[in-house]
C-alpha cells in the first residue's frame, strides 16, 4: 500500500509577504504536500523583491521530461534522500530503505535566502556535491504514480535551479539501482563552494527562515539518518559544534517509519 512523506504540522498559513519584499513571520511553517499540490513555493518566490532567480515554467516543465526519458514507465521508480526528504518526504512511495551512492557527498554548500535563512543573514542547506561517497536513503515511487509524484518533487527542489537532477547508480543492501538524485548547481548563485568550517558553523547556529533554523535541518539530518542505521561523522561533528555555539540542548525527532 503506498505510504505518504505527510509533512510536519504547519503552525500557520503561509507567512504574507511585506511591501519592502520581506516576510511578516519567522516561525517554522513546515512545508505540506498541499503546499507542492498548490505550486505555493513558485507563487512565494514570485512575489520576493529581492531577485530570487526562479527557475521558468517551461524549462522547469523540461527538466522534468528530460529525468522522466530515462525511465521505463513499466517499472517502480527510485529517488534517492540525503537530506530533508529523508525526514519530510511529502511524495507517495512504497518503500524506503537505506542506500548509498559512489562518485558524491553530502555537504552544507547551499545558501538558502528564504526556507532556512534571510536575505539579511542567509543559511545553509545540503547539496550533492561530486566525490566520494554517500549514505542516504532511498524512496521507491510506484510507476503509476511516478510522474505525478515527481511533479511535486519538482515544485519542492527546481523552482529556484539550485539544483541539476540525474540518474545515478545506487545501492541499497544487495541490489544495484538506477535512482534518481539532486546534485548541487555549480552555476547556480546560491552554490557556496568553500566555506571555511566557523563560516558554517556560525550560518548553522544563527540563520532562520519561514521553514525554521538552519541548525533545525542539520539536527533532523542527523536523527533521522541515525534511524536508518546511518553515522555521518561530518554531520555528527557540525551537530555539535553548532549546538556548542548555540548552547542549545537538542532534543530527538521522530522519523519517518524505518522499513516502510
Amino acid at each position: 500500500m503506498p505510504r505518504s512523506g505527510g509533512g510536519v504540522q504547519r503552525v500557520q498559513s503561509w507567512p504574507s509577504v511585506n511591501a519592502d519584499g520581506g516576510y511578516s513571520v519567522l516561525q517554522n511553517m513546515g512545508l505540506t504536500r498541499e503546499d507542492l499540490e498548490n505550486d505555493v513555493l513558485r507563487k512565494s518566490y514570485a512575489r520576493v523583491k529581492h531577485n530570487l532567480p526562479l527557475v521558468p515554467e517551461d524549462e522547469f516543465y523540461a527538466s522534468l521530461e528530460r529525468i522522466l526519458a530515462g525511465w521505463n514507465p513499466a517499472r517502480d521508480l527510485w529517488v534517492f534522500g540525503y537530506g530533508s526528504l529523508i525526514w519530510n518526504p511529502l511524495f507517495h512511495y512504497v518503500e524506503r530503505r537505506p542506500a548509498s551512492v559512489h562518485g558524491f557527498h553530502r555537504r552544507f554548500c547551499l545558501r538558502s535566502r528564504t526556507g532556512r535563512g534571510s536575505i539579511e543573514n542567509p543559511g545553509l542547506v545540503l547539496g550533492l556535491d561530486f566525490g566520494g561517497c554517500c549514505n542516504g536513503v532511498a524512496f521507491r515511487i510506484a510507476a503509476d504514480q511516478a510522474r505525478q509524484e515527481l511533479t511535486l518533487i519538482w515544485r519542492r527542489e527546481m523552482v529556484l535551479g539550485s539544483y541539476a537532477p540525474r540518474w545515478v547508480k545506487m545501492r541499497a543492501g544487495r541490489s544495484q539501482l538506477r535512482a534518481i538524485a539532486f546534485v548541487v548547481n555549480h552555476a547556480h548563485p546560491h552554490y557556496a563552494r568553500t566555506l571555511p568550517l566557523d563560516t558554517v558553523i556560525r550560518t548553522l547556529a544563527t540563520a532562520h527562515g519561514r521553514f525554521g533554523s538552519s541548525a533545525d535541518y542539520l539536527y533532523q539530518t542527523v536523527d533521522c539518518l541515525a534511524a536508518h542505521g546511518i553515522h555521518d561523522a561530518y554531520l555528527v561533528a557540525l551537530r555539535e559544534q553548532v549546538m556548542a555555539a548555540t548552547g542549545g540542548v537538542h532534543h530527538p525527532v521522530d522519523c519517518p517509519e524505518v522499513g516502510a
